[in-house]
């Protein structure tokens, strides 16, 4: 790994503050941003997308797609999100250790058994939420035992006993904390290491701490009504696909939410003194960990983090069976980006390379 965890769980100390609201000489006005979007919306090329923005609080939304519209408004369905739930399980860990009910640095292995486990990872959910902890992107039999239901439910076959198993039986090949690999076994038994450690299940743990605070009220961890939940698309953007089930693996891709409430998501990392969690959310955005050729790429508590221009740009996407999600803001900005669309990813897809450079370039 080029670069280790540096600053864990350090103070509150903001690498990128947001300036007060006001706006640049070349800074796009309202009617180009919105032309902006609107563009990126045609270029998704999926049944159902939508790109919300929002501007020092003030947001614009819209949304089209290839398939008629839906009975409820596209914005107000809510989008399966995938790998981007990972950025709720890292400010949930980040809210706990602030809270003082952990620290970080235990052994992941003992808290979910406590029993002796001699030959179990030394990982501990520092190393879990920053893909440091020499695990597999999913555990070794996954494919085998996720066959049968591949093109419809394949995390199924693997529950949540299966995933904290398959982790206390592991070998790794590297010391946790010496290599970095995006991992959604490692997340998932994040999010079980979490209910271990509090004796509460992750999905209330996130209800508790995350979306009752941030009144996420059309967030959700499960699938739901019907009439609430966008339908995903398989890759030919007809063929409908069943609403995602995260098995054993919810802490790393079981939100589902409407993008209004994922803005607000969002600005809480703009503006988190307006919220209860102001600690955590200042903790998220500091870089924890660089790798890569000259050290460019670098990682916050579950965010990318990529310089632009002057500042920096946060960033997380996400992908099930037939939507996708990309969520990012720019504290240099006072700006925040979320984009869904219901297709599933195909080879060179358009949607998340649209989402990034929309933001990137602003």
């Amino acid at each position: 790994m080029s670069g280790r965890t540096v600053l864990w769980p350090g103070q509150d100390h903001d690498p990128d503050p947001v300036p007060a609201p006001g706006e640049r000489e070349d800074a796009p006005d309202e009617g180009t941003l919105a032309e902006l979007l609107t563009e990126a919306v045609d270029t998704a090329d999926a049944p159902d997308v939508v790109f919300a923005l929002s501007r020092h609080g003030r947001r614009l939304v819209r949304c089209g797609g290839t398939a008629p519209p839906p009975a409820l408004p596209r914005q107000d369905l809510r989008y399966e999100i995938g790998s981007a739930t990972k950025s709720f399980t890292g400010l949930l860990l980040t809210e706990l250790i602030r809270r003082g009910v952990l620290t970080g640095g235990e052994r992941a292995a003992v808290l979910l058994s406590p029993e002796n486990v001699p030959h179990a990872s030394r990982a501990t959910p520092a190393h879990l939420v920053t893909h440091t902890a020499g695990l597999p992107g999913l555990p070794r039999d996954f494919y085998r035992r996720a066959l049968p239901a591949w093109s419809t439910a394949p995390f199924t076959r693997y529950p949540s006993e299966r995933v904290v198993e398959a982790f206390l039986r592991y070998r790794p090949r590297r010391e946790p904390g010496t290599h970095w690999h995006y991992s959604n076994f490692g997340f998932a038994v994040l999010g079980h290491v979490l209910g271990a450690a509090t004796g509460v299940p992750w999905e209330d743990l996130v209800a508790e701490h995350l979306l009752g605070p941030l009144g996420l009220s059309g967030t959700s961890l499960r699938p739901g009504d019907t009439d609430l939940d966008a339908t995903g698309r398989r890759k030919d953007g007809v063929t409908p696909t069943p609403s995602f089930d995260p098995g054993g693996f919810q802490a790393a891709g079981a939100v589902r939410a409407t993008p209004h409430d994922l803005l607000t998501f969002l600005e809480a990392r703009l503006r988190p003194g307006d919220t209860p969690l102001a600690g955590a959310l200042r903790s998220v955005r500091r870089p924890v960990l660089r790798r890569g050729r000259g050290l460019l790429e670098e990682h916050t508590v579950s965010w990318f983090r990529h310089r632009v221009g002057d500042g920096a740009m946060y960033f997380h996407s996400g992908a099930t069976l037939g939507q996708q999600a990309f969520l990012g803001f720019r504290p240099d900005l006072g700006t925040a980006l979320v984009a869904v669309c219901t297709r599933r990813f195909r080879a060179r897809d358009p949607f998340v390379a649209t989402a990034y450079g929309l933001l990137a370039d602003l």
